[in-house]
């Protein structure tokens, strides 16, 4: 589906604001501020962004945990204050500063971020069987790596999906590795979504790094749901340019990766260079308006920073955490 010069702008404004919070991360996680890991985004954050920009709100979203969902947050319209503060350990955070990075907005339909390796997939057929069972025009899009998909329950969501029609979308960020483990390893296609194909679902493969591709990509996929005709499978192929997480190491297997591919791809295939010079070059954006894009999206970051800065470090007492997990006047009898 061709995008609007108005949706190109949007996407455009989302992934400088996503990219640019990216670094923030990057740079409070190294400064020792993070009470937990972080998996940087870096120039991979265009699908993510797509997908936030052209959902509703009522829409359920499971973001990849790539950069921690934040291209799809921030595109969503989730607030950001809250997730940094959550990063931090602050009582401002979403979950009082209690989980790290498994951060929980169901007001926003994203219901958490978890480390359960392909639980998604069998949420999205849960959210979109109620969607469909109540006669709803929502749709649940879930995102995840080629990683997970090795997971058997990848297979058990998209049969589920497939054969009731529901209005799932699974959406496939494919890097090519997964931690240290490269997918010719352990896959004997290149093309996940054949996979997906074999089970009477549509298909797409797009440039994970083009973000208009990305966008018309969401668009179709999101329509194809939304009117009911069935589940819709988007497989993004692109390179992950660093180590898996921050601090760990970036080996294929026991081997480094290239350092000078990494780079050269830094360089040549950062998404937002190339949307930069595609609406210069379409007139839709002029110089100076991408350089106050810049700037808002920075000084957003700075506010953002400085809200989870003054937030109270959250140091809960031994009866709130145990509150948090033993029911309350629970009695087992005969135990």
């Amino acid at each position: 589906m061709a995008l609007t010069k108005k949706q190109k702008k949007l996407l455009y404004i989302n992934l400088t604001r996503a990219m640019t919070l990216d670094r923030m991360m990057m740079r409070i996680i190294r400064a020792g501020r993070m009470t937990g890991f972080y998996h940087e985004g870096g120039v991979s954050l265009a699908p993510g962004v797509a997908i936030g920009s052209f959902l509703r709100k009522d829409d359920c979203l499971g973001p990849h945990y790539r950069a921690h969902g934040i291209a799809e947050m921030v595109s969503k319209g989730v607030d950001i204050p809250s997730y940094l503060a959550e990063h931090m350990g602050r009582e401002d955070g979403c979950c009082k500063g209690r989980s790290s990075y498994h951060w929980s907005y169901p007001d926003d339909k994203m219901y958490g971020a978890g480390a359960n390796l392909g639980m998604p997939y069998g949420l999205a057929c849960g959210y979109s069987f109620a969607a469909k069972y109540k006669g709803t025009d929502q749709v649940a899009l879930t995102a995840f790596g080629d990683g997970s998909f090795q997971e058997g329950r990848s297979y058990e969501g998209l049969s589920m999906a497939s054969a009731w029609k529901l209005p799932a979308i699974f959406w496939c960020n494919n890097n090519g590795i997964a931690q240290h483990t490269e997918l010719s390893n352990v896959y004997p296609i290149e093309d996940l979504s054949r996979v997906a194909a074999a089970l009477g679902m549509p298909t797409m493969i797009v440039d994970g790094q083009d973000l208009f591709a990305c966008g018309e990509a969401a668009l179709k996929a999101i329509d194809h749901a939304r009117k009911g005709k069935g589940p819709f499978f988007v497989e993004a192929k692109y390179l992950r340019a660093q180590e898996h997480n921050v601090g760990g190491l970036n080996t294929s297997g026991d081997v480094p990766r290239s350092q000078e591919l990494m780079e050269k791809w830094k360089e040549e295939r950062d998404p937002l260079k190339l949307a930069t010079l595609q609406l210069l070059d379409e007139g839709i954006l002029t110089q100076k308006e991408i350089e106050k894009i810049q700037k808002d999206a920075e000084d957003e970051a700075d506010k953002i920073e400085e809200a989870a800065d003054q937030s109270p470090k959250a140091l809960p007492s031994i009866e709130e955490l145990l509150a948090a997990v033993y029911a309350p006047d629970t009695v087992v009898e005969n135990a």
